[in-house]
């Protein structure tokens, strides 16, 4: 039987944005081992067929005799299973994995799932990262990148061999059937939800900023997320102009009570999942002008495009969709979500594989 291998940080990132590629590929007749950190997610993976090795990336770290270790972890795992093709996702498995994928002579395929703080920032740790980013997807049958501008990156830098072959995918794309169009809440009110992990760079205080000026009894904004720092925790359990409800295992019944997304992120993303999950809800989206990002609205039809960092522009946004009526904001959600119909379903990141690992067979 042909075996597939997939490098990953943990099975709750596997079963939730990579389920799809793993199902097909056991329709297709591979046996898939998932290798990363054991997290949520391990029984439903399991019952998929897949096989789960528990191997700690050490996401955030930054000691490279961890990392070295993390690669030959990848080596022996790589020797055991002996895979046809190994997927790679996310930093550390994208570098070390790679590495590991060269010296045993497999052929793999990279998705750069973002750039990441590291990569993004200028420094030391830039330089090194970039490094290792290179070597790590010199030998890559096909570098996958989740939006155009992640892909200058690396080809103004030189973080590419020359013959390489390089694909734009749509992000994770969406589960379709898993994100159907969402009814309407008719309460009267205004909902606006902010859905992520809680940090500055994902715009929390932008969103903050703009809840300050126009939360009332009839417009509510509805906060979602993990918050590590306990300086968010205790202002976000504070702050009288939101809602927190904490981390959500299921964001269906925000987005369904939710009148607009508002993200004003600018982070390196690669393609903001929840952007997309938001606009397949059937729902208008306020988004930052950066890669990622721009990508998931079409300015004043399904949405509406702010500069990064600009309290003002997310402001005068959100006043924007107050003034329109129901009707018009329904209109703006439909064409959010004919958008991700037509350019980001999950099908689109499955059949790219596909044909690649195709392409892999042929050689």
């Amino acid at each position: 039987m042909k075996k597939a291998v997939m490098l990953i940080n943990d099975t709750t990132y596997a079963f939730n944005l990579r389920g799809a590629i793993i199902e097909r590929l056991i329709n297709e007749g591979f046996e898939v081992a998932v290798v990363g950190q054991l997290l949520k997610h391990q029984d439903k993976l399991k019952a998929m067929g897949a096989k789960l090795i528990g191997v700690e990336t050490g996401r955030h770290g930054t000691n490279p005799f961890s990392d070295l270790i993390l690669m030959w972890k990848y080596i022996g795992v790589l020797k055991k299973e002996k895979p046809d093709v190994v997927l790679t996702y996310n930093i550390k498995p994208n570098v070390y994995g790679g590495i590991a994928c060269q010296l045993l002579k497999i052929p793999y395929l990279a998705n750069v799932t973002g750039l990441g703080t590291p990569v993004e920032n200028p420094g030391k740790l830039q330089k090194l990262t970039i490094q290792l980013y290179k070597i790590g997807v010199a030998g890559s049958a096909c570098v996958f990148f989740q939006n155009e501008e992640n892909r200058a990156f690396f080809e103004q830098r030189s973080m590419l061999k020359k013959e390489a072959k390089t694909r734009v995918i749509p992000g994770s794309g969406v589960d379709l059937s898993k994100h159907p169009l969402l009814p309407w809440n008719d309460d009267g009110k205004i909902h606006f939800l902010f859905a992520a992990r809680i940090m500055k760079e994902k715009g929390i205080d932008l969103f903050l900023a703009a809840a300050r000026k126009y939360a009332s009894d009839n417009i509510i904004f509805d906060v979602c997320g993990a918050c590590d720092d306990e300086k968010y925790k205790t202002l976000l359990n504070s702050e009288t102009s939101i809602i927190y409800h904490g981390e959500q295992k299921d964001l269906t019944k925000f987005y369904q009570e939710c009148s607009c997304f508002l993200y004003p992120s600018y982070y390196p993303e690669g393609m903001s999942n929840v952007l997309l999950e938001a606009a397949a809800s059937g729902r208008p989206v306020i988004a930052t002008d950066r890669a990622g990002c721009r990508e998931t609205v079409d300015d004043g039809i399904s949405g509406y495009v702010v500069p990064i960092k600009n309290q003002q522009a997310v402001i005068e946004a959100v006043e924007k969709f107050l003034e329109l009526n129901m009707e018009e904001r329904k209109n703006m959600g439909l064409a959010g979500r004919e958008k991700i119909e037509r350019q980001f379903d999950r099908k689109f990141v499955v059949d790219a594989y596909i044909e690649e690992i195709g392409k892999i067979e042929k050689d």
